[in-house]
């Protein structure tokens, strides 16, 4: 029997053309069972414009933060597979398929796309800023974390819906961090992580801040470090965790 697979498309305020092509292409071409577009802070009529789509359109009036986004949009599905792309359509649909495919075949619990594999495809880089942060903080990651990978933080990730059943209730992370914390938490929770190379497209307008959310990752890979000690149960995290006050996971949050 062939696994169903539903996508979440998280989005704020979207070049709209370019993510109606874009889900029109991950329709046509994955076939998925669902494709959610969670839509945070839309202006007036845009939810409108993506009404004739085959996709369900969550609003919210506020920004959420990419993590908070994708985690809504996995809890509305009910499929075998949990998918989530970023709405510029950097990663096209054939390397979304390859990131899938894993996870579908069995393979793996977790797949993540990945444009600093020595294999992926890159067609248009980021600045020399954002690439030299983006490749020191996947060195860093690579030596705190119990998995090493080329790229932590990449719009493009599939997982298996009993391994998000077990590792949802340890994201806490509403922003741009709530990548590198899944990874974390999936390999703390002796999960199969696989990382696929893919083709990727720098696309410009992003949100992230090359400084400002650079600092905020590297509180977060900190924060996913602790935790993903916690679950090894180690003792001296297990201590200091003791210590504080439990935070609320997004999956409670706003419940």
């Amino acid at each position: 029997m062939s696994s169903t697979v539903g996508i979440v498309v998280p989005a704020y305020r979207p070049d709209i053309p370019k993510l109606r092509q874009y889900l029109t292409a991950i329709v046509e071409c994955l076939e998925p069972e669902t494709v959610v577009v969670e839509l945070d802070a839309p202006e007036d009529g845009v939810a409108a414009e993506l009404d004739d789509l085959p996709v369900v359109v969550e609003t919210v009036p506020y920004r959420r933060g990419k993590g908070a986004a994708i985690t809504a949009g996995f809890e509305r599905l009910d499929t075998d597979v949990l998918v989530f792309a970023d709405a510029d359509g950097s990663t096209p649909v054939d390397s979304l398929s390859a990131v899938v495919e894993p996870v579908t075949a069995g393979e793996a619990d977790l797949s993540v796309g990945s444009r600093r594999h020595p294999d992926a495809a890159v067609d248009t880089h980021q600045t020399f800023a954002r690439r030299f942060l983006g490749d020191a903080f996947a060195w860093l990651a690579g030596r705190l974390l119990d998995v090493s990978l080329f790229d932590y933080q990449c719009g493009a990730k599939a997982v298996a819906a009993d391994c998000w059943a077990e590792v949802r209730s340890h994201l806490y992370e509403p922003g741009f961090a709530w990548d590198v914390e899944l990874v974390a938490m999936a390999a703390a929770l002796d999960r199969r992580v696989v990382e696929v190379p893919i083709s990727w497209e720098d696309r410009p307008g992003s949100t992230v801040s090359p400084v400002s959310d650079s600092v905020a990752l590297f509180r977060a890979l900190l924060s996913a470090r602790h935790r993903a000690k916690q679950l090894r149960d180690d003792r001296l995290h297990s201590a200091i965790a003791a210590r504080r006050e439990e935070p609320t996971a997004l999956v409670e949050r706003d419940r």
